[in-house]
């Protein structure tokens, strides 16, 4: 479904069919849709980033009834994003490579959306690395909520090493889930706060989050 998109994408932009889609391994839409065009011989200018994005959101628009039937949700997750969000204070985002439009399609398709505010997030449209990605959306938590979002309240929960790194140098707190790109022992190497196998278990999730903001709580030798 992405691919297809892609170059239905590729094709409105450029007038030519797309030969071959750079591999994602984590990174933004704005760093796939440049490398896109440069490997298809195409020489990336201002107007591309634009454009593309907005003929990807119309393209994934078209297909997202297939997300249900191509897509999954990892076991656990609506009853964790749910529980976290009655703990008090609580705001939930995303931090996301994927272009801000597709992600709330993509949430909405498996009813993850009621618990997440899209208005503070961090998206792929946006051309920043995933740590300086993270103090955006954590600006814009202040801005929308006048509350400081910084490390001791912040808390970000990925599947990747790259996760770890982001929130080592962007200032959050990190919870681990192996379920994903990488294993237990890669995310706890990496520096992970707290390492869980997957999100079924609701309790571990709301009691890692709340140890990880409550005064004392980093102490986690």
């Amino acid at each position: 479904m992405t691919r297809d998109a892609y170059a239905e994408a590729f094709r409105r932009v450029t007038g030519r069919p797309l030969v071959k889609l750079a591999p994602a391994k984590g990174r933004p839409e704005s760093e796939l849709i440049f490398e896109t065009l440069a490997i298809n011989g195409i020489q990336p200018d201002d107007g591309h980033l634009p454009a593309f994005i907005e003929a990807l959101g119309e393209a994934f628009a078209d297909r997202r009834k297939r997300l249900k039937a191509e897509g999954r949700v990892l076991p656990g997750a609506k009853e964790a994003l749910a529980a976290v969000g009655r703990l008090d204070g609580v705001v939930q985002s995303l931090l996301t490579g994927t272009i801000r439009v597709n992600a709330v399609h993509k949430l909405k398709a498996f009813g993850l959306d009621k618990h997440v505010d899209f208005e503070v997030g961090g998206y792929g449209e946006e051309v920043y690395p995933k740590a300086t990605l993270l103090q955006v959306a954590q600006g814009r938590t202040k801005d929308r909520y006048g509350f400081a979002c910084d490390k001791s309240v912040t808390v970000l929960i990925g599947d990747s090493t790259r996760d770890v790194q982001a929130a080592q140098i962007g200032g959050a707190a990190m919870i681990g889930v192996a379920s994903g790109r990488s294993l237990a022992g890669e995310l706890r190497e990496a520096g992970a706060d707290i390492v869980l196998p997957d999100l079924s278990d609701t309790r571990a999730v709301v009691s890692a989050v709340s140890r990880l903001t409550s005064p004392g709580g980093r102490d986690l030798g």
